[in-house]
């Protein structure tokens, strides 16, 4: 049975809504030290983009930290729940202290808004949000369905991005570092040998190749695969009814299929030939 969620399907501000109502000074954000601060280790987000990190760290320098980190208490330090990014940022901008609005809500609740916090605002690789989808919905007993209504993704786009997890690991690592895109990684995990897969992960990366030229590579790989129907051979009694088909009507005579099922093909090559197959075929009488 699956548990009650704390507003399931209302999305990301109905759950930091629900959280600020339980922070102290009626919610209100504080200021704390970079340096009292720790990140969570149980972040879905293990990789940021240096440049973008940069160009958020230019604008907070600039305007400051608009938008609290959303913390909660650990002994005398407090540990991010929501706002990694804009932490990191802060401390490459030279700033001493950012806003903080503090939460004790239950280890489940933060667990469901980290993971929704970072699928729907952070701009994650696709295994990095494929493995918080996964997490979000192991953690939570949800469908598919239900975290797509949470996230605000398509039920279709939850199932491709889950895929991504079964691609071999050093694919994964491919996707993770943007050489392929996440839609290759789709086409690549409907490859049952891992071999095969990373050979056509190099290939692509290689060579270059769009997810439609990969597409039409597994496509003609697959064709490759099937096997080869076993030629023909006729027994005895076959080769002599077509060696007497032939006689009787003067002409050639092919084969398509075998003993128990195919076509005769009567080969003819005139009016005046055809005439006079039709005629022994059905014994009428030359004239």
């Amino acid at each position: 049975m699956a548990k009650k969620q704390m507003g399931l399907g209302r999305g990301l501000d109905a759950l930091l809504d629900d959280l600020d109502e339980k922070a102290p000074e009626n919610g209100g954000s504080f200021a704390v030290s970079l340096y009292d601060i720790d990140t969570n280790p149980d972040q879905p987000r293990k990789t940021f983009d240096a440049e973008k990190l940069n160009e958020l760290a230019a604008s907070l320098k600039r305007h400051g930290v608009v938008q609290p980190l959303l913390v909660r208490k650990n002994g005398l330090r407090y540990t991010i729940v929501a706002g990694e990014r804009r932490f990191r940022a802060a401390r490459l901008a030279g700033l001493k202290t950012v806003p903080v609005v503090l939460t004790d809500a239950n280890d489940d609740a933060l667990m469901e808004l980290s993971l929704v916090e970072n699928i729907q605002r952070e701009n994650l690789n696709p295994i990095e949000e494929a493995a918080a989808i996964k997490l979000l919905m192991q953690q939570h007993d949800l469908t598919q369905e239900e975290v797509s209504d949470r996230v605000g993704k398509s039920r279709p786009a939850i199932a491709n991005a889950l895929r991504l997890l079964t691609l071999s690991k050093p694919v994964q690592t491919l996707v993770k570092e943007g050489k392929l895109s996440a839609g290759h990684g789709k086409m690549l995990a409907g490859v049952a040998s891992a071999k095969l897969q990373q050979e056509l992960a190099e290939k692509c990366v290689k060579n270059d190749w769009s997810v439609r030229r990969l597409e039409d590579e597994l496509r003609f790989a697959a064709m490759e695969k099937k096997p080869k129907a076993k030629p023909f051979e006729p027994s005895v009694e076959f080769k002599a009814a077509l060696h007497r088909m032939r006689s009787e009507l003067g002409t050639k005579i092919a084969v398509q299929g075998d003993e128990q099922k195919g076509k005769l093909i009567i080969h003819y090559y005139s009016s005046d030939d055809l005439d006079r197959i039709y005629r022994v075929i059905v014994g009428e009488p030359e004239e």
